[in-house]
């Protein structure tokens, strides 16, 4: 596929990420699609299969990308703490620039069809990445003594809804954001009682 051909493609699902996250997944057409890029519905089949194939694209990429960066912070030589806050800056650069796939991420997966058991295999092994690097550290005595799968829950709970908050906060800087966030999400769970 050409450059052209592939931007408009690109075009096309970033388009249908937002209508998605503003109408749902189930509500959005494909006149709807086509006439929000400015397209006659038949032509969006010269770019895409389907709604479906939308739809994947957007997910499993996402879900991809921070499986991706999971691994890259589990293999690292870093403290435990340093770990927590790499991943929440993955979750605070993924959704920055991903606003509304990061909506279908979490709103619309159940409406995967055949990626459907793949995605759930890179959500439950991102969670138990995150678990085993938690449990880690309540060994190493860097994080306080407490069940390992709440602390995770209360985190992700809080980055997987950022992509909510973050589109009525033009003016936040991205590393401050992701430090301030650290903080008050690592805080809570950091044995000491500040941080170096």
């Amino acid at each position: 596929m050409n450059s052209t051909g592939q931007t408009r493609k690109q075009e096309i699902i970033k388009t249908a990420a937002k209508l998605f996250k503003e109408k749902g997944y189930s509500a959005v057409t494909m006149r709807d699609l086509a006439k929000a890029v400015n397209i006659r519905a038949a032509s969006l089949y010269n770019h895409i299969d389907s709604k479906q194939d939308i739809l994947k694209s957007i997910i499993i990429s996402l879900a991809e990308e921070f499986t991706n960066g999971m691994e890259t912070i589990k293999n690292s030589d870093v403290s435990i703490i340093d770990k927590l806050r790499a991943i929440v800056s993955l979750h605070v650069n993924i959704t920055i620039h991903n606003t509304y796939g990061m909506a279908s991420l979490n709103n619309d997966w159940m409406h995967l069809e055949d990626q459907l058991e793949y995605y759930l295999s890179l959500r439950k092994n991102y969670e138990e990445d995150f678990v085993e690097i938690i449990k880690s550290g309540i060994e190493t005595k860097e994080i306080r003594d407490s069940n390992p799968e709440i602390i995770m829950f209360s985190i992700l709970t809080t980055l997987r809804s950022l992509y909510l908050w973050l589109p009525k906060k033009d003016d936040l800087n991205r590393q401050e954001l992701a430090k301030n966030l650290g903080d008050v999400l690592i805080n809570g769970i950091n044995h000491q009682s500040t941080t170096a």
